[in-house]
């Protein structure tokens, strides 16, 4: 079975953002950054080259395969900030909503600019995406 190419890495996440060219793009990043730690109270950790994420979860699907992934996270890319682990969840859609200038896609949501969206309503969906991926996936002790 392939390796998981989205797992820890050691590449530090400020030196990540503060590489970003684009200035709006890194600060609305580490904007992304500072709610995320503060809803799931871990430290930012890079997966990957280019992701962004925080605390994790192990995963095994019906097929064998298995992995870990951040329960959220983000990549500021050159067309949006894309956000991971933020839409899966029951009452999403209603939030989603009332959340300002966004698209999603398979699971990721799209933002170009923090601006076009209320803070609040993101911090929620955040909040609410993360507790019930821990509901989902309790850690293992």
């Amino acid at each position: 079975m392939a390796e998981n190419k989205t797992k820890p890495t050691t590449f530090s996440v400020g030196a990540f953002l503060d590489a970003c060219a684009d200035e709006a793009r890194r600060t609305d990043a580490k904007a992304l950054a500072k709610l995320m730690q503060k809803v799931t109270g871990n430290e930012p950790a890079m997966w990957g080259p280019s992701i962004v994420g925080f605390d994790s979860y192990h995963y095994t699907y019906e097929s064998g395969r298995e992995g870990d992934m951040p329960i959220v996270g983000f990549s500021p890319r050159k067309a949006a900030n894309v956000l991971y682990g933020t839409i899966g969840f029951d009452d999403a859609e209603a939030l989603l909503a009332k959340l300002g200038k966004h698209t999603t896609g398979k699971g990721c949501l799209y933002i170009k600019k923090l601006a076009d969206v209320d803070m609040k309503v993101l911090e929620t969906l955040v909040e609410k995406a993360v507790a019930a991926t821990r509901a989902r996936h309790p850690k293992q002790t």
